[in-house]
């Protein structure tokens, strides 16, 4: 039974959930970062909120893990990097806390507007100081967008509700879905020259770090207010501290900031501030949709295979996993195939091809090339999963193209997997038989129909009379058992492959021998 462990407060209906699908689940929260890394070891999943903290150390002691969710959108608690080396699913939930945290930051921006935080404050005083807070319309002022994915897009259409002009930085925002929110696209120069509010809405990582630096804000309008209910670090705070000093920055809402928990900064003695204790997913429908979104994500994945919502691998919804999974195996098996042969001829690997014709042509081919990559690899590295398969072939250069073929073929699906070396090019094609069982039909050109099998013997000769039968003989004095016999030829006395289904391991002295036969050109073992 696969065993969860929740290390953060996440609502009872996500036990419930895993409990409902069979797993057992600990709900362990408050552990320190040592009592964790004490316990890790034989759980399979593990949810987290923002207080657990997935170092490389603990992803160490994580012997069993395969996956970790996180019940909200940001995983800079998470070293998604190590996760990936050791073939860690990392899945967020963007979606589950998108309409909290756009309607936290509409929030702030009226509450900077209208310095209601401050009006309350001197009210609840006894002073009546209506003189003293005057604010400002929204109605017809330029917002300035910086991320326009989710909760951007949501904040979008809550201003344009408003009558607000929006403008938006996102280097992936389309034209089209630009047009269709309703949002004008703009360069981030543009944007800092125009906007009168500027929100943040864009993951932190090292291209967005200070993305409202010192020489940002001195770019921006003269009377800006400026909002981030998304990342902590995203802005300077010791420049927008002298930027809100000077007045050129006429207020700042922040809900996030570069250490947390933040309880001290400099930015808290500024009237013209107002701060919030990153609570832009704090609203108990949020608390409860991503907690209920990660435990059916996490119980998908570890159960059927589908990869929703991962940060670190291609995404394959529940729908589509039993489907995949056959065509998975199967160019996991062709890859294996290629891997075991390449890694005994020594070449240094350059470029995997990978064909996909019939069926497997209108399939979603990343999680089927993840699949044919970690079968690829598996025989030189330990610990190889589709996960880090791709990373480790981007790590030592390889290429990898995908082909999709409209065109006839005599099997109702085909993957060809073609792997190039300093010293030659290979290539091995199959199908599945019934539609679910993985089959050999091609090697190097050559037709061979052959079931993969935990053992084989894979031997390339010359095609003349008397090979047969002395292999049949040496391999009958070794004691070992031939369970099947597969053969194949180029063209008469030409290339020949002899693929040979055993009982057992070939032990390398066998190997050996058939190697010196006369005619053998290859001999290798294989398993699978």
């Amino acid at each position: 039974m696969p065993k969860i462990l929740i290390s953060d407060k996440l609502s009872p209906a996500a036990v419930d959930i895993f409990r409902a699908r069979g797993f057992e689940v600990d709900l362990r929260p408050g552990l320190t970062p040592s009592e964790l890394r004490a316990i890790i070891a034989p759980y399979d999943g593990l949810a987290i909120r923002s207080a657990t903290k997935v170092t490389k150390e603990l992803l160490e002691a994580a012997t069993h893990l395969k996956v970790v969710g996180r019940a909200g959108i940001g995983v800079d608690n998470v070293d998604v990097k190590a996760a990936t080396a050791r073939g860690v699913v990392v899945m967020n939930t963007p979606n589950g806390n998108a309409i909290t945290t756009a309607e936290h930051a509409i929030a702030l921006m009226f509450a900077l507007a209208r310095q209601i935080p401050e009006a309350t404050q001197s009210t609840k005083a006894g002073k009546w100081e209506k003189n003293r807070f005057m604010g400002v319309e929204l109605f017809a002022k330029t917002l300035g967008l910086i991320g326009c994915g989710n909760i951007g897009s949501i904040v979008a259409d809550r201003a344009i509700g408003l009558k607000m002009k929006v403008i938006a930085y996102d280097p992936f925002l389309s034209e089209e879905r630009a047009l269709a929110l309703g949002v004008e696209k703009v360069a981030l120069a543009d944007l800092l020259a125009r906007a009168d509010i500027i929100t943040l809405h864009t993951p932190l990582t090292e291209e967005t770090r200070d993305i409202l630096s010192r020489a940002a804000l001195a770019k921006t309008k003269r009377g800006v207010r400026i909002i981030n209910c998304a990342r902590g670090g995203l802005i300077d705070e010791a420049a927008l501290y002298d930027a809100l000093r000077a007045g050129h920055v006429a207020g700042a809402a922040l809900d996030v900031f570069a250490v947390e928990p933040a309880t001290e900064n400099p930015l808290f003695a500024l009237e013209n501030v107002v701060c919030t204790p990153h609570l832009g997913a704090a609203t108990s429908e949020a608390q409860e949709n991503v907690a209920l979104q990660v435990a059916e994500q996490m119980s998908d994945f570890l159960l059927t295979g589908a990869v929703t919502n991962a940060i670190n691998m291609p995404s394959v919804s529940a729908e589509d996993a039993p489907r995949l999974k056959p065509y998975m195996e199967l160019c996991r098996q062709l890859g294996a195939f290629a891997g075991q042969l390449t890694q005994a001829r020594e070449g240094v690997l350059r470029r995997i091809t990978i064909e996909y014709e019939g069926q497997a042509a209108a399939l979603n081919h990343k999680p089927l090339t993840a699949a044919a990559l970690a079968g690829l690899l598996s025989p030189m590295f330990a610990g190889v999963n589709m996960v880090n398969a791709p990373v480790l072939a981007r790590e030592r250069g390889l290429d990898i193209a995908e082909t999709v073929l409209d065109r006839p073929s005599e099997y109702q699906t085909l993957v060809r997997v073609t792997v190039e070396t300093d010293e030659h090019e290979r290539s091995v094609a199959g199908t599945l038989f019934a539609g679910a069982k993985p089959r050999l039909v091609e090697i190097k050109g050559i037709q061979v129909e052959a079931d993969f099998s935990p053992h084989m013997l894979y031997v390339t000769n010359e095609d003349r009379p008397g090979f047969i039968g002395r292999f049949g003989a040496l391999l009958a004095e070794a004691g070992i058992n031939i369970a099947t016999f597969h053969l194949g030829r180029a063209s008469a006395g030409g290339d020949a492959i002899c693929l040979v289904s055993v009982d057992e391991d070939v032990p390398e002295p066998v190997l050996d021998a058939v190697r010196r036969l006369p005619l053998v050109r290859q001999a290798a073992t294989l398993e699978f």
